[in-house]
Formats: structure tokens, sequence, C-alpha cells
């Protein structure tokens, strides 16, 4: 099912996530219903907080940025994973730019300047623990699913002119003037 995805300005996307009870018989069908709304949406990330669910879980499949010929090339083509009561361990590299941006904040991307490489520990959807490095993308991607968890919004990594030039279009999103070819739910007035 798809489903809708929450707006900026709702306080589900400002809270840090809880961790999901390991068995949780409702973890298939979220999993479920949140690729189906990423890919919906034409996104590469989706974390709970983002269709309302305060846990600490989220889906990526960084695919899209698969390119023949490039380095991530590998890395990317087959990024489809579930991240459940992640932690990351270490974030390491220099810091980068990218232009990111966000399906609960649409019509904004920004430079964002993230650390190159991470360790991360998580479950995936079949209770199976994970360690591992990520690196450029992946890295990236997973970084900014993993701050959704922890209720911080890729806006809040530029700088303070940068968010007051926004301000504007983030009030618009809030308000729900905006045009989005997929379903949101926008903060109540």
């Amino acid at each position: 099912m798809i489903l809708p995805i929450v707006a900026y300005g709702d306080p589900v996307l400002k809270k840090r996530g809880e961790n999901l009870e390991k068995g949780d018989p409702n973890l298939p069908k979220l999993v479920e219903d949140m690729f189906e709304t990423m890919y919906a949406a034409h996104g590469v990330g989706l974390a709970a907080p983002q269709v309302g669910k305060s846990l600490r879980m989220f889906v990526v499949d960084a695919s899209p940025f698969a390119e023949e010929g490039d380095e991530d090339y590998e890395a990317l083509k087959d990024f489809k994973k579930v991240f459940v009561n992640p932690e990351i361990i270490e974030e390491d590299g220099d810091e980068w730019a990218f232009s990111e941006g966000c399906l609960s904040i649409p019509e904004i991307h920004e430079d964002v300047y993230r650390h190159e490489s991470l360790r991360i520990k998580y479950y995936d959807e079949n209770w199976e623990e994970h360690e591992e490095e990520l690196n450029g993308l992946a890295a990236r991607v997973v970084q900014h699913e993993y701050d959704h968890i922890e209720g911080v919004l890729f806006v809040e990594h530029l700088s303070p002119l940068r968010r007051r030039m926004l301000k504007g279009k983030l009030q618009n999103i809030t308000k729900g003037k905006i045009k989005v070819d997929y379903r949101m739910k926008f903060p109540k007035k």
C-alpha cells in the first residue's frame, strides 16, 4: 500500500525514532509499504518518520545512482537494503558536497557536506545483524536517512543564511502549497 509522505513541519520528523522490538510482526508489511511508497515517489530512500512512524527504520535503493563506468557502479547497482535499529559507529574521510533533496521537503535541493565513508551496524528485515562500511553515494544515502530517524532534516545542515533564504519555500510546504505527483500528509493547522 502506498502511504502518504509526511511533509516538512510535521512534529514526527523532528522526533528521534524508537527502536523496533525484535520479531515485530508489523515489520514485513511496513517494509513492503515503504518500498512501494518510495518507488511511487521516485525516491532512493525513505525513513519510517516520513510515513508518520516514529521508528528507527529506513529503506534504501540507490540503484538509480548507478551509472556504468563510475567508480561507485558496483557498490550502487544492487544497493537495496532495509536498516532496522541502525547505529552509525563511525564517520570518516573528507566531507564533500552533493545536492540533496527529500521527499518530505519537495522541490528543494541543496548542497550538503557529509563524510565520504561510514561504518554502520543494523538489522535487516529478517533480524539478521550486519556491520559494514559504506562509501561515496551509498554512505550519503544512508547518512541522509539515518538523520531522519534522529529527527534531523537535511536543511538543518545548511548555513543559517541559506535556511533564511529558503524560509518562504519551507513555509509553503508546511501549508500544503506545493504540487507533487505522490501522496503527502501536511501538518494540521
